[in-house]
């Protein structure tokens, strides 16, 4: 678990010192225009790495039941706050993903900014663990950050290699191109709706 602790150590800091490059600071268009277009399925969605979770109460209020689960504790602390004055209920964990099972699989898992933070030795162990965490034709709501450059977070998440990563065994990627959305740190994120086979 050193690792874990690592990681938890890392994170902790990064919030207390505000160095958080991937998170807009507001839920994201995208979302909205998934919900809009009943991208979203109903029942259960997963936003891992959720962070201040600014999604979360828009999933909400669209009717679905969330799970959010975020490595540090000072992002969780504030979304439970926030959730709680405004008589919104969600299932906000704290621990690692890396080493976390939920009780049932979800019917979709919100992709904004978990992978973009996590090291990338670490992205395999993750894409395993979304497939298993998703029941058959869920679906992969993702915005994959593409930086163009060495090092992060957040780190780039070029389009051939998540193509590599969430492998065609097991997952099916829309024909359509994807939807470029800015990032208000000057990035853009291309947004993919991929269902787990």
């Amino acid at each position: 678990m050193t690792d874990s602790n690592e990681r938890k150590t890392e994170w902790e800091q990064r919030y207390d010192g505000g160095r958080t490059g991937w998170d807009r600071g507001e839920p994201s268009p995208m979302l909205d225009q998934w919900l809009a277009a009943g991208k979203v399925p109903e029942g259960k969605v997963l936003v891992p790495g959720c962070g201040h979770g600014h999604e979360v109460a828009e999933l909400i209020h669209a009717g679905r039941q969330v799970t959010a689960v975020d490595i540090a504790t000072q992002p969780v602390i504030r979304l439970m706050a926030q959730l709680a004055e405004r008589d919104l209920h969600a299932d906000v964990i704290q621990t690692d993903l890396l080493h976390w099972q939920p009780a049932e699989p979800f019917d979709a898992v919100y992709e904004q900014t978990c992978l973009c933070a996590l090291d990338p030795g670490h992205w395999q162990a993750y894409a395993q663990r979304l497939a298993d965490w998703l029941v058959p034709g869920g679906k992969l709501l993702a915005l994959f950050m593409q930086t163009g450059r060495e090092g992060g977070p957040p780190f780039d998440c070029p389009v051939a290699d998540m193509r590599a990563l969430f492998d065609d065994a097991r997952w099916q990627w829309p024909d359509e191109p994807p939807q470029q959305v800015p990032h208000p740190n000057g990035l853009i994120e291309l947004a993919y709706e991929i269902t787990r086979r």
